[in-house]
């Protein structure tokens, strides 16, 4: 799942930028089609969103933009649409020697022109604070490094430096966001009727479900549950019930020993041609060639999901 949602994003133009602050500042980051992330170096600030109260950050802080989210940083808690806009885009700050800030931090984000970030980077909080557990995920400190020393990178190779350390840190942190929510985790949200069809899928993918069947659970016709679990979600239900259950199906893969007919089953596919047919298109491989290591002889990187998999 962190595999192909970081590949998702990679058919977008990364971007590294280091900032340092001092005194009174502010700035306010919108407008952005991706994910992204502000790593704190130095000092500390507050995140600050339209909905939510200001956080406090600290040396080590990771703020992961999951989905876009206009968000700001500042000195102090201030009304976000009060913080001068940041322009998004490849430009640094000149090179140089610069004198150390109050505050300093990383921002990388992949920027989408087209398309949308990958369903679990979207069924995510935006945005999410992330303090990093070095004792559990060493190689934080490391990639931190090297993507410091990348964000003032130019010449030949910058473009494919700066995607792999990008593609690391982003794996690096969803790593332990994946892992603190649970494998299986569902949106937050609270919509009560929203929440209690995420529920039914994730506790119960291989049942039959259709958008009647889920409506009937929660009072909804087809047409208001598809409106309301789309604008609450993003997506329309059975395309997250697809995603829910090829995910689960990919783990399953990885994880066990399981038969495909077996796999199939548990993930609500009636047929194990139904089932290796809708994971090819999703993944671009077929569940056969996606269990086997990644250093096996013949086997490509695997696949992204696509937008169009059905």
């Amino acid at each position: 799942m962190i595999s192909q949602s970081v590949a998702g994003l990679r058919v977008g133009r990364g971007t590294v930028r280091r900032f340092r602050e001092s005194g009174a500042w502010g700035m306010r980051y919108a407008g952005l089609t991706g994910s992204g992330f502000h790593v704190v170096l130095r000092g500390g600030a507050w995140l600050v969103t339209a909905d939510a109260p200001p956080v406090a950050l600290g040396p080590g802080d990771v703020v992961l933009i999951t989905s876009g989210a206009d968000h700001g940083l500042s000195h102090a808690p201030r009304p976000l649409p009060a913080l001068p806009s940041v322009t998004l885009g490849a430009d640094r700050p000149a090179p140089g020697p610069a004198a150390p800030g109050d505050f300093e931090f990383l921002c990388g984000a992949y920027r989408l022109e087209r398309g949308r970030v990958h369903p679990y980077l979207a069924s995510l909080p935006d945005p999410l604070v992330v303090s990093p557990d070095r004792a559990r995920f060493p190689a934080f400190g490391p990639v931190v490094d090297l993507l410091d020393a990348d964000a003032s990178l130019t010449g030949a190779g910058a473009g494919a430096a700066r995607a792999a350390v990008l593609d690391l840190m982003l794996v690096h942190v969803l790593r332990q966001v994946l892992e603190d929510r649970g494998a299986g985790a569902r949106p937050l949200t609270s919509d009560p009727a929203v929440s209690a069809v995420l529920g039914a899928m994730h506790d119960a993918p291989d049942r039959p479900w259709t958008v009647t069947r889920l409506g009937d659970l929660v009072g909804l016709s087809r047409a208001a549950l598809t409106r309301r679990f789309t604008s609450v979600v993003g997506t329309p239900p059975m395309t997250y019930l697809r995603d829910v259950r090829l995910g689960a199906a990919a783990r399953l893969l990885r994880e066990t020993d399981a038969s495909l007919a077996a796999i199939a089953r548990q993930v609500g596919y009636g047929t194990e041609f139904a089932f290796a047919g809708a994971f090819r298109r999703a993944f671009g491989v077929s569940p056969g060639r996606f269990r086997l290591p990644d250093d096996a002889p013949g086997n490509a990187a695997h696949g992204t999901p696509r937008a169009d998999a059905t």
